[in-house]
């Protein structure tokens, strides 16, 4: 079945829910995440609301006091999609949270260890063959809350709009171009002459890459 996409009024995720029983204490924790703090509100003894917002997120997560009525740490299975999941790793360890180490699926789809996705089995190590979509790493807040990284460096077709292609931050935008980088290299080396026009090869790869599309050769 295939789909039309039909100019519309834009529906942007913006915010996601986070259910906490210590507020200042969800607070700490995702403070040392890195992530910007956008609004600490109150009314009353009653009501309490915070946001925080990942580096290069368009996305943000609200938590507080009568919020929610979801149960503290009943949120699983909350993507966060990052060009290089080693380096998340690290930087996320290096501020003192726990993290799992670098996993890949096995494609069986009945694990009996923390599941995600559809509770698939987790094997050590980052995938083998380096698929986007397809290494993963998970953390998990005070209450239980449960987070996961998706290393994604190319993007399924269609996902995105080659006309808007943008990088959410600079880390992004630096591993592309390391990735054009080896990418041309390998060119070079098969053509067998530099290749002066190397800029729009670079931003052709790029734009393919996150699109979706063939990669140049």
């Amino acid at each position: 079945m295939s789909t039309t996409n039909v100019n519309g009024n834009d529906m942007k995720l913006e915010v996601v829910v986070i259910p906490v029983s210590d507020v200042d204490r969800a607070k700490e924790f995702y403070a040392r995440l890195g992530w910007r703090l956008d609004a600490d509100l109150a009314s009353g003894d009653d009501f309490r609301v915070m946001q925080f917002t990942p580096p290069g997120s368009g996305c943000s997560v609200i938590f507080g006091k009568n919020v929610t009525a979801a149960a503290p740490g009943s949120a699983q299975g909350l993507y966060l999609i990052v060009s290089d999941i080693g380096a998340a790793r690290e930087e996320l360890a290096s501020r003192g949270v726990e993290v799992s180490e670098v996993f890949h699926s096995d494609g069986v789809y009945t694990g009996t260890d923390d599941p995600y996705l559809f509770g698939r089995r987790r094997v050590s190590g980052p995938d083998p063959e380096h698929g986007t979509y397809r290494s993963y790493a998970s953390f998990r807040d005070p209450d239980g809350n449960g987070w996961l990284f998706q290393e994604v460096t190319t993007r399924l077709a269609g996902r995105v709009d080659p006309r808007t292609t943008t990088f959410a931050s600079v880390n992004d935008l630096a591993s592309a171009l390391r990735r054009a980088e080896a990418a041309h290299g390998k060119y070079e080396a098969r053509t067998g002459q530099k290749d002066e026009n190397w800029p729009d090869w670079y931003a052709a790869y790029m734009v393919a890459e996150q699109t979706g599309s063939e990669l140049p050769s």
